[in-house]
């Protein structure tokens, strides 16, 4: 039986090619933070090849999609990820669909106040 929702169009999402992260001591730097788990790095590893739903990086990444949740919101608010597409399941479920932002991340290590140390 075919559905009235379109189940899988095709993303065309390029990411940037280059973002840069200024660590300070004055602010966190987020995006390294978000980050610094494995799942989150097993999370972008397997967004680096094509956008991903939720369900299908959880399983890319052998992990609950509960936890996978977790690391695609700290992700999304570095501006790491974004959402680029909603495809709709086989029961018309709406399905996020989430992109890399950038190519490429650098780290830049920025001024440091070094008085109080």
């Amino acid at each position: 039986m075919s559905s009235a929702f379109p189940r899988q169009s095709p993303v065309e999402h390029v990411p940037d090619e280059r973002a840069t992260v200024v660590v300070r001591d004055d602010e966190p730097a987020e995006s390294l933070q978000a980050i610094s788990s494995d799942t989150a790095q097993a999370i972008i590893c397997a967004l680096r090849s094509e956008p991903l739903t939720a369900s299908a990086i959880a399983k890319a990444v052998d992990t609950t999609i509960q936890n996978v949740r977790y690391h695609l919101d700290r992700l999304s608010e570095a501006g790491l990820i974004e959402a680029v597409e909603t495809w709709y399941s086989e029961k018309g479920r709406e399905m996020t669909v989430y992109a890399l932002t950038t190519e490429e991340l650098v780290v830049q290590f920025g001024p440091c106040d070094t008085t109080d140390r």
